[in-house]
């Protein structure tokens, strides 16, 4: 009896490898008769995410010019 039990698990082994080692092959290429085929631009999506970084950008530009009058005008004030 342990000599079956044995030789499952080693049929087992066997295959559960097989397997693993077909799962790792490279998929097959691409046919080369046709290029393929070019894919649109999203420029709509590109600007609907770009659009709120360039606004902060100039938001944040604003404030900093907006800091550095007032510490200017600090500085006159106080003579520093």
């Amino acid at each position: 009896m342990p000599m079956s039990i044995r030789h499952a698990a080693i049929c087992s082994l066997g295959l559960v490898a097989m397997f693993g080692a077909s799962a790792c092959s490279k998929p097959a290429p691409p046919p080369t008769d046709q290029p393929p085929e070019p894919q649109a631009q999203h420029t709509e999506l590109r600007d609907a995410i770009q659009q709120p970084i360039d606004k902060a950008k100039a938001v944040e530009k604003a404030m900093q010019d907006a800091a550095s009058k007032q510490q200017a005008e600090i500085d006159a004030k106080t003579g520093g």
